[in-house]
């Protein structure tokens, strides 16, 4: 009781700070082939060296050709950092290198949620003299302001692009922290649904229930508020609408310019209000597996809300009105159960498992410490789980104990 009540102590503390923050959102270019206004934006910003930070799937199916292009019809010199597999520092790092010594202005972050993330990094670095940034993990370390970024998402989920935190993976030990601050805001967001045309359909699945994951974490926060329970309701109703048509047939236009907004929405719900226990859980395991992060919050969400219990009900039956998954006649809690099996229906229709059906004690136990050292007390969740209930949400989400040989 007392941890409970030290953790709602700092929140409500840091919710009270929060309300004095600059919130100041980026500027949105949100059109089909928007990304060929990018260039002339950047001129009018007299921004002639730029860093492009990427990955090698954006480069291998040629999204950044166009753009290239255009960069080049612009007389914008431009130089590119590919990013690695992970987010780490030591990328944020390396691309923050090529940004010094070829004295760009701007940093432009192309790709999915990870090169995101990497670029933000490489904010960090070439406005800050620090060898490691974890120094800034946590809440609002940041000194300088950053270079001028953009951010171009090619997929659908992360919602990094209306975020002030980069979720960055420890090189040494897998586990993954947050650097939280304003300062990490874009100045400058392209949303074109044109380049997620090619995304696969797994990528395509996983990554909008991330964004769905953050919609409905975000609406459970203690510090949601009108406006961000307005845009997670907004985001989980185009997500309920759009992925599955999305996921069976990538070049319907509308559906994915409405997924690319919800993921949008849902990244500037989670701004302000953070994610819950269904991340960190997330995180933990991705600590131990190469499983991709969508591919597991959504798996795990519906363990965690079940666990929440009736204190989430009324929530969750307002989103199940919203998503017509539940009759107007149902009570408040079966509504919020049926919310809860439309989740795991549509991981069943996107063809969302796990990779593992099982863990060991000892990995449960250590899972479990690292899920409540992220949680607590950073996490508003609507209701605070202990070591031992982390534990056993992960011995529910694998019932068989896997013996090592």
């Amino acid at each position: 009781m007392l941890k409970e009540f030290l953790s709602r102590t700092y929140q409500l503390s840091l919710k009270m700070v929060t309300n004095f923050l600059d919130w100041n959102p980026p500027t949105v270019i949100n059109c089909v082939g928007c990304i060929e206004k990018l260039a002339p934006k950047l001129a009018e910003e007299n921004i002639d060296r730029v860093l492009i930070v990427t990955d090698h799937i954006v480069m291998k199916t040629g999204l950044l050709d166009s753009f290239l292009k255009q960069l080049d019809d612009g007389n914008i010199i431009y130089f590119i950092y590919r990013n690695n597999e992970m987010s780490t520092a030591s990328n944020g790092e390396q691309a923050a290198k090529v940004f010094t010594e070829k004295d760009c202005q701007a940093i432009i972050g192309f790709g999915g949620g990870k090169s995101l993330d990497s670029a933000k990094a490489a904010g960090i670095f070439t406005s800050h003299d620090v060898k490691d940034l974890k120094q800034f993990k946590g809440l609002f370390k940041l000194k300088n302001k950053l270079p001028y970024s953009v951010l171009v998402p090619t997929t659908a989920g992360s919602g990094t692009e209306a975020t002030i935190s980069t979720i960055l993976t420890d090189d040494d030990s897998g586990v993954k922290y947050t650097v939280v601050d304003s300062k990490l805001m874009p100045k400058l967001v392209v949303l074109d649904p044109e380049l997620l045309l090619s995304l696969p359909e797994d990528i395509t699945a996983y990554e909008g229930m991330d964004a769905l994951s953050h919609a409905i974490e975000s609406y459970l926060s203690k510090y949601s508020t009108k406006q961000t329970r307005n845009l997670s309701e907004e985001a989980t109703e185009l997500i309920f609408n759009n992925l599955l048509t999305s996921y069976q047939d990538g070049f319907d236009i509308k559906a994915r310019t409405d997924m690319q907004r919800a993921a949008y929405f849902a990244g500037k719900s989670i701004a302000k209000t953070g994610v819950g226990n269904a991340h960190a859980l997330a995180h933990a395991l991705e600590s131990r597996y190469d499983i991709q992060h969508g591919q597991l919050v959504a798996y795990i969400l519906p363990f965690v809300l079940e666990k929440y219990g009736s204190k989430v009900h009324e929530e969750l039956a307002k989103l199940a009105d919203i998503t017509k998954v539940a009759d107007s006649e149902d009570d408040t809690k079966t509504k919020a159960e049926k919310f809860i099996d439309s989740i795991r229906t549509l991981n069943k229709d996107l063809n969302i498992e796990l990779p593992i059906n099982a863990l060991h004690s000892k990995e449960i136990y250590e899972l479990s410490k690292l899920a409540h050292k992220e949680a607590n007390p950073m996490y508003p969740v609507p209701v605070i789980f202990s070591k031992d209930d982390f534990q056993g949400l992960l011995e529910r989400i694998f019932p068989n104990e896997r013996r090592i040989a």
